[in-house]
């Protein structure tokens, strides 16, 4: 008979925040149209820029431009790049940026739109640990909130594998996450779609707790299975 026995664990008194519901068939529409609006990044950076080769290729690109008969500087990037960051880590920094500037007030809605605030972030969480990108609902939704008189951001998970599509757009060996800032150039069919079918995400705890309220420990107990004692050695 199997013996059992009662552990108690801390517990919080606020729920997780989920991720907001797209349906597959919209996700495939933001999926096109996003990478419709980057493929002039990824055609950029195919054509006229080298993959580097170290420190020996910075010498000889120093070389090349000292010598007289040397090739044209390629053309400016696309006017969309600066209004895109990709990487995780990148738009978690904005995200905190954002928030920051909201909450001490440094700037108005209307220049920190220009700067940090995003109007969609994209992710591809197929493939990709969970622990990676839990945060980024909790904090896409704060910044929002640090900014109430713009259009909450919009956050999109593509459930299915689509990092070849959005490498492909970028130009880049490896996307996760994508972030689009607000006033990029020819993203308003982009942005109005993922508005209409993204929900914003709302975090109800957090105005639980902004009530500064005293809130009680909760100790959550746990009936677990206790093992068989393994015998000992003589």
């Amino acid at each position: 008979m199997e013996k059992k026995r009662l552990t108690f664990q801390l517990d919080t008194p606020y729920s997780s925040v989920d991720w907001p519901q797209v349906t597959a068939e919209d996700q495939d529409t933001i999926l096109e149209l996003l990478c419709s609006l980057l493929s002039p990044i990824g055609r950029h950076r195919t054509q006229h820029k080298q993959p580097s080769r170290g420190k020996g290729d910075k010498k000889r690109k120093r070389r090349e431009a000292e010598k007289p008969d040397a090739a044209p500087a390629p053309p400016p990037a696309p006017e969309i790049s600066s209004y895109v960051d990709v990487g995780l880590s990148t738009i978690t920094r904005n995200l905190q940026s954002s928030i920051a500037e909201g909450v001490d007030g440094a700037k108005t809605d209307a220049d920190a739109s220009k700067t940090s605030l995003y109007s969609v972030i994209v992710v591809a969480r197929s493939g990709q640990p969970n622990i990676l990108h839990s945060h980024l609902p909790q904090i896409v939704a704060v910044a929002s909130e640090t900014h109430p008189s713009t259009e909450p951001i919009r956050l999109v998970g593509i459930s299915k594998a689509c990092q070849d599509r959005l490498c492909e757009a970028l130009g880049i060996p490896r996307v996760s996450c994508v972030g689009l800032r607000e006033g990029a150039p020819n993203s308003k069919a982009l942005v109005d779609f993922a508005r209409q079918r993204a929900p914003p995400i709302e975090v109800t705890w957090l105005k639980e707790a902004q009530k500064a309220e005293f809130r009680e420990t909760k100790i959550k107990t746990v009936e677990t299975v206790i093992g068989s004692k393994k015998p000992s050695r003589k």
